[in-house]
């Protein structure tokens, strides 16, 4: 991994914007009454630096409302505490732009050496934004699909999107309130995130952070509470690749997943390191990598989570929705030092924007390590796991057994947008693993408050499997045969 190269780049980075010149964005009448509309006065302040050779543009304390602009090379936007950058409410003031197809208050495509940093906050105002999109689209002056009531998410505007940028900086600032996904930086190289706080839970899509194709990241210190997935990494371009990166000290909150490789995943993921992370009251898993598109997920190590009222812990899959041939592939994943509590209820419950109510039957589903007969997940190591579970599945309510026409009456489900309950009912309450190669769990715990009349762990189409200082508690199980293999070869309980 290139982990030393991207801190040293980054640690560069910090270093020439402290040397930075800086210019005060009121000096070229940019208004902060959040009132006067002034994208067109930043622009210019944002052109002038470019052309003196760079610096800060600086906002002091106040709102100044804005539309949509381009960031350019050497220009840092510097927002000190008490300035917002405050999005206009006006859906006619965003850009939808030729070349990324999408939609954002802040672009830059295309730059280098570019930032935003201090302690101010950009403030999308996406719930009033996107309904009034919704209001001109049913009166015909907007054209979208309008698929669910909602405008598609790239027709909404995001408060961050950096296209094939090198040298980028994102330090210390707040993130509100976008009318889709809420950052994204696509194709960039040597990408430093620290220190963010992130509130973005106003609108359908509100993703925290989207990390797609980028090469070099050092995302740390971040706080995101979201809608939808909050530290999201994907890969769009069959052609590329999102690699490199480390991910340290983190704390997230979604209404779908925590940390998501995908769902779109047509190049992959490699060489990532994510150490100290919690997840909370988070709907769907904290920990999701799918390689659903064609893409490879291979050399991850994810080391000390704490996932706390959260729907599910792990879900590693392998389908086949949009691969066009191509051979998805995961392996050498490592997850390990991990806590985690799965609750009864629903995690998310009470928030504007909740993840959809599931479709019954349903027990409370297993972690699981899922991959294709012709595409199998291979070597995972699972080390230093406690997953506390509610258990109490319930075979008069919803029953899934152990005989070969029941495991095998399991659907793949290939083309299946991926979550851990897709598959509805499984027979196993602690973790289910299916078409797999090289597993090994080491020191491995699991807990289920109330007794459960399925096993803990399930395999089915396992090749090679290592069981080592495994321990099992549920009430009333006393001589209960807690990992049940099926169709499986090599499978060793130490």
């Amino acid at each position: 991994m290139k982990i030393k190269v991207v801190l040293f780049i980054c640690l560069f980075q910090g270093i020439l914007s402290l040397s930075a010149k800086d210019y005060y964005v009121t000096d070229f009448g940019v208004k902060a009454d959040g009132i006067t509309l002034n994208s067109n006065s930043i622009q210019k302040a944002i052109d002038f630096v470019n052309e003196q050779g760079g610096g800060r543009l600086v906002f002091t304390s106040g709102n100044y409302l804005t539309g949509t602009i381009y960031l350019k090379s050497n220009v840092t936007l510097h927002l000190e505490t008490g300035a917002t950058l405050l999005g206009s409410t006006n859906p006619w003031d965003y850009v939808k732009d030729p070349y990324i197809k999408w939609m954002s208050m802040i672009f830059a495509v295309k730059q280098q050496n570019i930032g935003i940093t201090g302690k101010g906050t950009i403030n999308g105002r996406g719930f009033e934004t996107a309904n009034n999109m919704v209001s001109y689209i049913h009166r015909g002056l907007l054209v979208d699909p309008l698929k669910l009531d909602r405008p598609n998410e790239t027709n909404r505007p995001q408060n961050i999107y950096f296209r094939e940028c090198e040298n980028v900086t994102i330090k210390d600032i707040t993130l509100r309130d976008p009318a889709s996904w809420n950052q994204t930086y696509d194709q960039c190289k040597n990408l430093l995130v620290d220190g963010i706080y992130v509130d973005s839970k106003s609108y359908w899509n509100n993703d925290g952070i989207d990390v797609v194709d980028c090469d070099g990241v050092v995302l740390r210190n971040a706080v995101i509470d979201a809608a939808d997935d909050a530290f999201c990494f994907k890969s769009h371009d069959v052609n590329h690749i999102c690699q490199n990166v480390v991910m340290e000290n983190c704390v997230g909150r979604s209404s779908a997943n925590g940390l998501k490789f995908g769902t779109v995943s047509r190049g992959g993921f490699r060489n990532f390191k994510v150490k100290n992370m919690t997840i909370y009251d988070t709907y769907r898993s904290a920990i999701t990598f799918a390689a659903v598109d064609g893409g490879l997920i291979e050399n991850i190590e994810v080391d000390s989570v704490r996932s706390i009222h959260t729907g599910n812990v792990i879900f590693l899959r392998i389908g086949d929705r949009w691969s066009n041939g191509k051979q998805p592939m995961m392996k050498d994943i490592v997850i390990k030092n991990v806590y985690a509590e799965i609750p009864m209820d629903k995690p998310d419950a009470g928030y504007n924007y909740e993840g959809p109510i599931e479709d019954l039957p349903r027990n409370i589903s297993p972690a699981g390590i899922v991959g294709l007969p012709d595409h199998k997940i291979q070597n995972v190591t699972l080390q230093n796991i406690e997953i506390v579970s509610v258990g109490g599945g319930n075979p008069y309510y919803a029953y899934r057994g152990l005989t070969p026409a029941e495991l095998d009456s399991i659907p793949e489900m290939r083309t299946a947008y991926p979550e851990f309950s897709q598959f509805k009912e499984l027979p196993a309450w602690g973790f289910y693993i299916r078409h797999a190669e090289g597993i090994t769990f080491d020191n491995v715990t699991f807990k289920a408050l109330n007794k459960d009349y399925r096993p803990a762990v399930v395999l089915d189409d396992v090749q090679g499997a290592k069981f080592k200082k495994m321990r099992f508690e549920e009430p009333e199980s006393v001589g209960k045969k807690q990992i049940f293999p099926y169709k499986s070869k090599n499978v060793v309980i130490e």
